[in-house]
């Protein structure tokens, strides 16, 4: 049975103030004075407990830097959580940069077997797909060559078309529910209402809260790197749009059987910070390591 679960996750990046520091600062700061250029922790993520079952449609919504696409690539494996336990039951379909990967020197029809491989296809399911791929994005000749001289709506449209082509266990969406020009724009729905459909677990990130009350019935609210609240999709979208607008934060619902963990609303200190969803400067450790 398909399942994705976080125990006390937490993600936390190491960066540097700087890029980069000359060799004439280092010699005459880094080794005798303290850093020029000190180790920044940025957490992301903080103490996450989740759990998303068969049938869960889950949309993830949140202010700027709140987290929500670092939650996605942490469901998806593309990052391991620093902290804590991440277990995922199930192939994952992810649809998230897609035009992202490509390469550029290679044909259309090139980029469709590697593109397959890094889904995890084989050469003999990729050439079975050939034609429906060719078909779905309908670039024609433009097919046999290099991809370097493709629009970006092209690359849209081939990456939407290849990734849109497998069977998912557990679907992960990150503002793509829309892909390619108006003409295109109406086939890629449809294409993405039966990739929900088929999908055990559904997981998507979007500012548009109209699409999320249409396609998903649980709410997790993101403000930096925290859950706010989980419940149904509307009562988590209305109290996320109250804050917006400046009104005062309802209590936190329960989560639902889908999710875990007690939450809160923001503490005044932090609703005085800009709504963005940027960590607070307290989420920021500077070490003076090099």
């Amino acid at each position: 049975m398909p399942l994705i679960e976080l125990e006390h996750a937490s993600m936390i990046f190491r960066v540097r103030e700087q890029h980069q520091i000359t060799l004439k600062e280092y010699l005459l700061r880094g080794m005798f004075r303290r850093s020029a250029n000190p180790v920044v922790e940025v957490r992301a993520l903080q103490d996450l407990s989740l759990r998303f079952r068969d049938g869960d449609r889950v949309g993830i919504i949140g202010g700027n830097g709140a987290g929500k696409s670092t939650l996605l690539r942490l469901l998806a494996g593309i990052y391991h959580p620093t902290r804590g336990r991440r277990t995922v039951r199930g192939r994952i379909s992810s649809l998230f940069e897609l035009s992202l990967g490509f390469e550029m020197e290679a044909s259309g029809r090139q980029n469709i077997m590697y593109r397959g491989y890094l889904q995890g296809e084989t050469p003999h399911s990729m050439r079975a797909k050939m034609q429906e791929i060719a078909d779905f994005c309908e670039l024609g000749r433009y097919l046999d060559i290099p991809v370097r001289f493709y629009s970006a709506g092209m690359q849209v449209r081939l990456a939407f078309s290849i990734a849109t082509t497998t069977k998912p266990e557990i679907l992960l969406v990150d503002e793509v529910l829309s892909a390619g020009d108006m003409a295109f724009q109406a086939k890629a729905r449809q294409r993405m209402c039966e990739m929900m459909s088929r999908a055990k677990v559904m997981v998507v990130v979007s500012h548009d809260l109209n699409t999320l009350a249409a396609v998903c019935d649980t709410g997790v609210w993101l403000h930096q790197g925290r859950v706010q609240m989980i419940g149904p999709m509307k009562v988590v979208s209305d109290a996320y749009k109250e804050q917006a607008q400046g009104r005062p934060c309802p209590a936190a619902n329960k989560p639902s059987e889908s999710g875990s963990a007690d939450t809160e609303c923001a503490s005044s200190a932090e609703e005085e910070l800009a709504w963005t969803g940027f960590p607070p400067l307290e989420a920021l450790a500077v070490s003076s390591k090099q």
